[in-house]
């Protein structure tokens, strides 16, 4: 099986939870459609915006499912599949690389913190080793801020030097852009994606192969014209709506923009233990998406 190389504008995509708290798979091939037909170049599902670790491995798993069922371009789509125990990590990788998807990203275990190099590189050899046939692609899920544990540089090099051709990449979520361009700079051949579209610009030069945001689940049209053309008005909006959530809850944020743009409520819902944007938060951020799509950007 061949997996697609991604890159350019990836949507981590939310994840419409149905009313009695089950992934809604309607809605959600409904919104992967949209956003693949509407600026993005690929998608991250199931990952931190999408509530992976809020859903059980069967919901998970049937997520997954529902995607390849629909016929989407599963080369085009990475999932996140990290999980605290490697067992179920392992069950969740071979599942994304039957169905075909381009990569599986991967948090490290979160519970334990402190844990050694050792521990790591052995988390990922076993998860290596589990999915070789077929041999999906790994990317590496940085979140220290919500996993409580860094694949830092010395790390990441370690994992290429010993997994050459299976560790590809990296999503960096620490929103420092000194630590992505360290990662970036260990080999041309891994991919970083920075979760801001504010650093589309920067990756055009070939630093980074291009961001996996959250907010591009709203701006993604934006992005595609800032990655493509190098469009900075196009990118300053989209920066703008980003914005719209600085300091604010982003995951159900996110989701209640979402509720706005489509004119369906029930994309606003989240699993616990999130819960749902406050009603001003939301006016606020309406009006002020409305506001920068009232503009054009020319």
């Amino acid at each position: 099986m061949a997996f697609g190389k991604i890159s350019g504008v990836v949507t981590a995509i939310a994840t419409p939870v149905a009313e009695n708290g089950a992934p809604d798979l309607e809605r959600a091939v409904k919104l992967a459609r949209f956003l693949l037909d509407n600026g993005c170049d690929g998608l991250n599902v199931l990952g931190t915006t999408g509530e992976a670790t809020s859903f059980s491995l069967e919901e998970r798993k049937r997520v997954m499912t529902a995607y390849k069922e629909a016929g989407l371009p599963m080369n085009r789509l990475m999932v996140g599949t990290g999980a605290a125990a490697v067992a179920d990590a392992v069950e969740l990788t071979k599942h994304a690389a039957a169905l075909g998807f381009a990569g599986a990203l991967v948090l490290p275990p979160f519970y334990y913190k402190g844990v050694p190099d050792d521990g790591l590189v052995a988390y990922i050899d076993t998860i290596v080793k589990a999915a070789a046939q077929p041999a999906i692609p790994i990317y590496l899920y940085h979140f220290p801020g919500m996993s409580g544990i860094p694949w830092h540089v010395a790390l990441i090099g370690r994992l290429l030097e010993r997994f050459q051709g299976r560790v590809v990449g990296l999503k960096d979520s620490s929103g420092d852009m000194a630590y992505a361009r360290a990662a970036a700079a260990i080999s041309k051949e891994f991919d970083v994606f920075p979760s801001t579209e504010a650093a589309l610009i920067e990756a055009r030069s070939g630093t980074f192969a291009g961001c996996i945001s959250a907010t591009a689940n709203l701006n993604a049209d934006l992005c595609q014209r800032a990655w493509s053309t190098g469009d900075q008005n196009a990118l300053d909006a989209a920066v703008t709506i980003r914005k719209l959530f600085d300091g604010k809850p982003l995951v159900s944020g996110v989701k209640a923009l979402l509720g706005h743009i489509h004119g369906d409520l029930g994309l606003a819902r989240v699993k616990p233990p999130l819960a749902a944007y406050p009603a001003a938060d939301r006016a606020a951020a309406v009006a002020g998406y409305d506001t920068v799509r009232a503009k054009k950007v020319a």
